[in-house]
C-alpha cells in the first residue's frame, strides 16, 4: 500500500461562538462547538485507521486548548500550530513542513473514508496532486508530492469556484492531478439532516 510522509488534519479549537458559526442557529453555540469536536475526532480516527501515513493535527487558535491536548493523548498524534495570514498560506506552510508527499484535509467532511485516504496516497505515486472535490465547489482534501505555492498564493477562498480556479492554476503550472471522488461536508443547517442519516453518532 502506498503511503505518504504525513497526513495533516486542520482544525480550529472547539470554542463556543468561534467555530461552526453557521450551525449556531440550529444547535446553539455550545452545540455547534461540541459537534465540531466530534467531527475532528472522527477525522483523526479515520485517517489513522487508513494506515496511509503518520497523522498530525494542525491547530488554529490556542494550541494549548484542552481539546487539542486530549486529541494528542487519545490518538497519539503530534500537534502543530497553523501559520499564515490566510488559508492558502497556512496550507502551504504545512506542506512545506511535511517535506515530501503529504495529504491535508479539514474535519468538515465525515464522508471521507479510509479507502479515500489510501486512494489519495496512491495517486501521488503517479501525479503531482490529488483532490477530493466538494459538492460546494471547493475541496475537502488536497495531496501534493511537494509543496507548490502556485495553487495557494493569492487564492480567493470560500466560494463556489475554488476547485475550478485550482484546476486552472495547475494547468498553467503543467501539473498533473487526480480527482478521486466528489464529497460533501457539514457547513450549514441543511447539512445536518444528511449528517444525521449517515453519521448519527457524530451528531449526538
Amino acid at each position: 500500500m502506498s503511503a505518504v510522509r504525513q497526513i495533516m488534519i486542520f482544525a480550529r479549537a472547539p470554542v463556543a461562538g468561534a467555530c461552526k458559526t453557521r450551525l449556531i442557529p440550529a444547535l446553539g453555540a455550545e452545540g455547534a462547538a461540541a459537534l465540531h469536536a466530534r467531527l475532528v475526532e472522527h477525522a483523526l480516527r479515520i485517517a489513522i485507521e487508513s494506515g496511509a501515513g503518520p497523522v498530525s493535527l494542525w491547530c488554529a487558535g490556542d494550541i494549548a486548548h484542552p481539546f487539542f491536548a486530549h486529541c494528542e493523548d487519545e490518538f497519539g498524534i503530534k500537534l502543530h500550530p497553523q501559520q499564515g495570514e490566510d488559508l492558502g498560506a497556512r496550507m502551504l506552510h504545512a506542506f512545506e513542513q511535511a517535506d515530501g508527499s503529504a495529504l491535508l484535509a479539514g474535519s468538515d467532511a465525515p464522508c471521507i473514508t479510509t479507502q479515500d485516504w489510501r486512494d489519495c496516497a496512491a495517486a501521488l505515486d503517479t501525479h503531482d496532486a490529488v483532490f477530493l472535490p466538494a459538492e460546494d465547489g471547493g475541496y475537502g482534501l488536497v495531496g501534493l508530492r511537494k509543496a507548490r505555492a502556485e495553487i495557494f498564493d493569492g487564492m480567493t477562498w470560500s466560494h463556489a469556484r475554488v476547485m475550478e480556479d485550482t484546476r486552472t492554476r495547475m494547468r498553467d503550472a503543467r501539473m498533473t492531478w487526480r480527482e478521486v471522488r466528489t464529497i460533501w461536508d457539514v457547513d450549514e443547517e441543511k447539512d445536518l439532516a444528511r449528517l444525521r442519516e449517515s453519521f448519527p453518532h457524530i451528531l449526538g
